[in-house]
């Protein structure tokens, strides 16, 4: 069930986007999803996996180092800060996020890392609908254009999920990521 329900599930991903030769932020990775399935699927990329919990980071340190991952960069952080950092500001082909808050939080955490001509991927569950319509003024004000939803049964389950698709046409205007303070009260 765990290999079904999160590791298959991650790697589904894998036919929304090309990841090949990209530059790839997990954002709250969590214990590294969908990031490490992807990076072990598919070695020919970037990984950079982002979490605000030390412990996590740590212990993600030491799988890369059993798993033989030298080149997973792990950030220990809180999104909305590191993003405005010229290292990790608007540097990714690809920003993905896995059940990490709804859409029009999970937007502004995420899109800011994105460069222009690249993909935000949000995992979520099919019943988002209105979540998603929801963010489509806060994307469209970080420089991304109305979300594409792909809609995908986990293989050897009953279990529909989806990946959003967010392309980011603009640069992310300075004034987002706003304090997390401000974040938590977008409306969905």
């Amino acid at each position: 069930d765990v290999a079904r329900l999160h590791l298959l599930d991650c790697a589904c991903l894998l036919t929304a986007a090309d990841f090949r030769g990209k530059q790839v932020v997990d954002v709250g990775t969590g214990a590294g999803f969908p990031g490490m399935p992807l990076r072990l699927l598919e070695p020919n990329f970037d990984l950079t996996l982002l979490d605000s919990l030390g412990k996590r980071v740590e212990w993600l340190t030491e799988l890369c180092r059993e798993l033989d991952l030298p080149d997973v960069v792990l950030l220990k952080g809180r999104a909305e800060e590191l993003s405005r950092r010229k290292t990790h500001r608007e540097q990714y082909d690809v920003a993905v996020s896995r059940a990490l808050a709804a859409m029009p939080m999970l937007a502004e955490l995420c899109l800011p890392y994105v460069k222009p001509g690249g993909l935000f991927l949000a995992m979520k569950s099919n019943k988002t609908d209105e979540e998603i319509a929801g963010a489509e003024k806060i994307i469209q004000a970080l420089g991304g254009e109305k979300p594409f939803v792909m809609d995908y049964l986990v293989p050897g389950t009953e279990v529909y999920h989806r990946v959003v698709t967010v392309f980011k046409a603009r640069p992310t205007p300075g004034s987002y990521p706003r304090k997390w303070t401000k974040i938590k009260e977008t409306k969905v």
